[in-house]
C-alpha cells in the first residue's frame, strides 16, 4: 500500500513545524495508525545518530520517538550541517557525502532529490500515515526553482498541507495570508488548512482573527495552538540557544554556564540538567556574562579549532582557564573536549589550513583529526577515578558519538565503551584531571543517564531530588500531544488526511 500524507510547512523558520509534526505523530500512534516522520532536508548542527551509525536530524529522530519508531536514515535523507557562513557539510542518506560552498549545493540539488523522492517512496510503502515536515517558508521566491523539501514534496507526493504561522513574533495575518499569495495557484490548492501556533492566553480572544483569516485565505483554521512552556524536549537548531533567556542567578541554585559557541552542536546534551529542580542553566557568549559559575560546560561543535580561535578571541578561553585553576569544575563533551587538551593536530586539514593548533591545556591529551567521521550509538562504563568519579564507577551509561578526531589520553581513562553499534568493543574514551573537576568525553547524551548526572550534581553541591530523564521526556510527550490535539479540529484534520 501507499501510505497517505500530511504536510507541514511554515510561514518562516522557527514557527513549531517539528514540534507540531512530532505532536501528530504521538496522536496517530496513539490512534493505533502505523506513522512515521519525513523531512527530505534539514539545516542544523543538531544531529542523532540511528543504530546503524547513519545521521539524521534531531527533530526527526524526536518525531520518530512520539511515533514509537527507531529512528532511520529515511526519515531524514539529506541533513546540512554548516561549518562557516556559506560552507556546510552534506549528509546523504547518514553518511558525509560533500562539503560544498552554498552556491555548489544548488547545483547538486537534482541529485538529492532522487534520494528525497525514494526515502520517501520507501516510507509510503511500509507505513499508514507519513507526516511530513517542510523547511523555512514555501514562499521564499528566489529559491523555489532549486527546491526539493516544500512544495516539491508537497505536489510530488499530492500531499495536503497545513500552514503554520507563529502568532508570538507578531504579524500572524501577513504571515499566513501572506506565504498563501506568494504561492503558485496549484501550490495554493494543496493548502488544506491554517494553524495558528504558540498563542498565549484565551483562544476566544482570538475568534475574529481567525473569522479574517479564513474569509481572506479562503482556507479553514484547524486551531490556534496555545504557548507550551516546560516541555523536556530537543530542539531542531541553535535558534533556541541564540534565543535563550538569562535565568535569575539564585544563590540557592547551581549555576552552569554552557559556552555559546558559534558552531555550537547537539546542544540538546544538556536539557536533562536545566530541568533539574535547583539547577540554572545559561549560555555564555563572552566574557563579561562569565560571572561566578559553579561549572562549565564546553559543547560540541561542528568545526573545533575555529571555535577555540573564537574562545581566544573573546577572552572566554582566559576566563576558563583561571576559572579550572581556581579549583572551578569544567567539562568538554566532543569538541570541547578536544579543546581541553594540550594540542589539536590536523596533518589532513580537514577542519584548519593549520596543522598544529594549542589547546586550553586543562586536560593531559592530543587529539589529531581523521578523514574519516565516527558516528555510532554507544553504552560504556564508567571507571574508578579520582574525585567525584568513584563515586560514579561501575554505573553504566549510553549516548552516541559524532566526531572527526581520535584523542590520544596520557594517563588513565575514566569511560571505556563496551558496545557501538550493537558490536561489543573494549575502547576507553574520556579523560579527567588529578581532581576529577576538570574532565570531558565523546558521548554526547551522557547527561541523560540519570545516576551519572545526579553524581556529577552532587559532586558540585548540589542537593535535589533527582529526576528521571525518560520519565520527563514521554511525560512531554504526552502533554504535546493532549495539547495540540485538544486545539485541533481533529474531525477537519481527518476528512483531510483519509479523504484525499
Amino acid at each position: 500500500m501507499t501510505a497517505k500524507t500530511l504536510m507541514l510547512q511554515g510561514s518562516s523558520s522557527s514557527v513549531g513545524k517539528s514540534l507540531l509534526s512530532a505532536a501528530l505523530c504521538r496522536i496517530y500512534a496513539r490512534r493505533g495508525v502505523r506513522v512515521a516522520p519525513f523531512k527530505a532536508q534539514n539545516m542544523s548542527n543538531n544531529a542523532a545518530v540511528c543504530a546503524d551509525g547513519s545521521e539524521i536530524g534531531r527533530a526527526q529522530a524526536l518525531q520518530a520517538a512520539a511515533a514509537g519508531l527507531s529512528p532511520s536514515v529515511d526519515m531524514n535523507p539529506i541533513l546540512i550541517k554548516p561549518e562557516g557562513d556559506s560552507r556546510s557539510q552534506i549528509i546523504l542518506m547518514g553518511r558525509p557525502w560533500q562539503t560544498l560552498e552554498a552556491r555548489t549545493y544548488y547545483e547538486k540539488k537534482a541529485i538529492l532529490w532522487e534520494y528525497a523522492r525514494s526515502a520517501l517512496d520507501r516510507l509510503r510503502a511500509s507505513y499508514d500515515l507519513v507526516i511530513i515536515e517542510g523547511a523555512g517558508s514555501p514562499a521564499e521566491l528566489n529559491l523555489t526553482r532549486g527546491d526539493i523539501v516544500n512544495m516539491a514534496v508537497a505536489r510530488y507526493a499530492q500531499s495536503p498541507v497545513l500552514l503554520v504561522g507563529d502568532i508570538d513574533r507578531g504579524g500572524i495575518f501577513a504571515q499566513l495570508l501572506g506565504t498563501l499569495w506568494l504561492l503558485q495557484p496549484e501550490e495554493r490548492a494543496l493548502v488544506r488548512g491554517l494553524l495558528v501556533n504558540k498563542f498565549r492566553g484565551d483562544p476566544s480572544l482570538f475568534e475574529d482573527g481567525v473569522c479574517i483569516l479564513q474569509e481572506k485565505g479562503e482556507v479553514p483554521v484547524l486551531g490556534v495552538i496555545p504557548y507550551l512552556k516546560g516541555l523536556s524536549l530537543p530542539d531542531e537548531d541553535a535558534v533556541s540557544v541564540e534565543n535563550a533567556p538569562v535565568p535569575a542567578l539564585e544563590p540557592s541554585r547551581i549555576d552552569i554556564a554552557v559556552l555559546s559557541l558559534p558552531r555550537i552542536a547537539n546542544f540538546d546534551d544538556f536539557d536533562s540538567l536545566r530541568a533539574e529542580p535547583g539547577v540554572s542553566l545559561r549560555y555564555v557568549k563572552m566574557a563579561a556574562e562569565f560571572g561566578s559559575p559553579r561549572a562549565v560546560i564546553i559543547p560540541g561543535t561542528k568545526s573545533t579549532i575555529a571555535d577555540l580561535d573564537w574562545l581566544r578571541q573573546t577572552g572566554l578561553a582566559d576566563a576558563v582557564v583561571k576559572f579550572a585553576e581556581n579549583g572551578g569544575s569544567v567539562v568538554g563533551i566532543c569538541g570541547g573536549y578536544q579543546m581541553l587538551g594540550n594540542a589539536i593536530l590536523d596533518p589532513g586539514r580537514v577542519e584548519s589550513t593549520r596543522t598544529h593548533v594549542p589547546g586550553l591545556g586543562l586536560l593531559n591529551t592530543q587529539t589529531q583529526f581523521q578523514v574519516q567521521k565516527s558516528t555510532c550509538q554507544a553504552r560504556g562504563l564508567v571507571r574508578a577515578g579520582n574525585g567525584w568519579f568513584q563515586i560514579a564507577a561501575g554505573q553504566p551509561v549510553e549516548g552516541y558519538e559524532i566526531h572527526m578526531g581520535e584523542t590520544t589520553v596520557n594517563g588513565e581513562s575514566w569511560l571505556e565503551i563496551v558496545d557501538r553499534n550493537g558490536q561489543s568493543v573494549q575502547i576507553l574514551d574520556g579523560a579527567a584531571n588529578e581532581s576529577g573537576r576538570v574532565w570531558g568525553c565523546y558521548l554526547h547524551g551522557i547527561f541523560e543517564n540519570d545516576a551519572f548526572r545526579h553524581a556529577w550534581l552532587e559532586s558540585l553541591g548540589w542537593k535535589g531530588v533527582g529526576t528521571s530523564r525518560q520519565q520527563m521526556f514521554e511525560a512531554s510527550l504526552e502533554t504535546l500531544a493532549e495539547s495540540v490535539e485538544e486545539a485541533l479540529d481533529m474531525q477537519k484534520l481527518e476528512e483531510i488526511i483519509w479523504e484525499n
